[in-house]
């Protein structure tokens, strides 16, 4: 069987995530140490008590979930998990955890660099001028050419999530418009989603300046296992094509359909998506029925795949 590992972006996170496997085993627990050390913050604190509101913060919510999925990768590691991938991708924020496993940068470097990343996504745009809406049930296609009737302001496609799961991004102003005629033009729903700006957008290029500025500040390896990135569907390893792929990524669609099926031609059908949640398995079930999915978050899941 083919194997990859996938990582979740913002969206997974959730109070107490992590406290399980944090109490379980000590080298969970060491992870959450270095990636405090490297955010600046406690790590531990911030995912097991705070509120859902405060950890849905774009600059808490991406290092915490970068933390828990470097957390359980440690776990299944140290346990003796025999399966080996041969790519790993990850779901926006996803990508940064999934350049740490295949030893792109430590842990401390990615929590700091995640936490800069949020920050500096969310001063980009100011409250309230900017969002992000989910179309569900138009393909690629017909989005694209709903966006090409606005004239309210700027939008784009900031997701490609599943055949029939797009996200668009912009100002609010062309949201309002486009949501509507997503809905004329059939539609089954429109979500404006709970975030509070227009991410992987070109407003989002301030951000991604000031991300290339912090990238450089850090120690980037060259990759053991190749990445499958987001902006582009390629396989990466270079220390410089990840730099430029992460700060591309920013005001980018995440082609994460395309990314799916590249991994299935490549001979992948076996993905563990490791870390909070399973938004991805949902994701990648959509998109193929031929592969197998494993989200491993729990010291449960962790047992069963050991046990097997």
């Amino acid at each position: 069987m083919g194997v990859a590992f996938v990582f979740p972006g913002q969206g997974s996170q959730y109070p107490g995530m992590g406290k399980e496997i944090y109490e379980a085993f000590p080298e969970a627990r060491e992870v959450f140490e270095m990636a405090s050390e490297g955010a600046g913050m406690n790590m531990a604190r911030l995912c097991f008590d705070s509120s859902e509101r405060e950890l849905t913060l774009t600059y808490n919510a991406q290092p915490a979930i970068l933390t828990v999925s470097m957390a359980v990768l440690a776990v299944l590691k140290k346990n003796g998990f025999s399966a080996a991938p041969e790519l790993v991708a990850g779901h926006s924020l996803g990508e940064f955890s999934a350049c740490c496993a295949a030893g792109g940068f430590s842990v401390a470097d990615g929590a700091y660099l995640v936490r800069k990343r949020g920050e500096f996504m969310q001063e980009a745009v100011p409250e309230g001028v900017g969002g992000m809406t989910a179309v569900i049930g138009l393909n690629a296609e017909k989005v694209e050419e709903v966006l090409k009737t606005v004239n309210a302001g700027f939008v784009q496609v900031a997701n490609f999530n599943s055949p029939e799961q797009i996200v668009v991004s912009g100002e609010i102003k062309a949201l309002e418009e486009v949501e509507e005629k997503f809905k004329s033009a059939g539609a089954k729903r429109v979500v404006r989603l709970a975030v509070s700006a227009p991410f992987h957008s070109k407003l989002m290029k301030p951000a991604a300046e000031r991300l290339a500025e912090e990238m450089d500040r850090i120690t980037f390896n060259s990759l053991f296992v190749p990445l499958v990135n987001n902006a582009d569907v390629k396989e990466l390893v270079n220390p410089d094509e990840l730099k430029d792929s992460f700060y591309r990524q920013m005001f980018s669609p995440v082609r994460w359909v395309d990314d799916v099926r590249y991994m299935e031609e490549k001979g992948i059908d076996l993905f563990y998506e490791i870390g909070p949640k399973n938004v991805l398995k949902g994701l990648v079930r959509r998109i193929t029925r031929n592969v197998k999915v494993i989200n491993v978050e729990k010291p449960r899941d962790i047992e069963k795949l050991l046990e097997g």
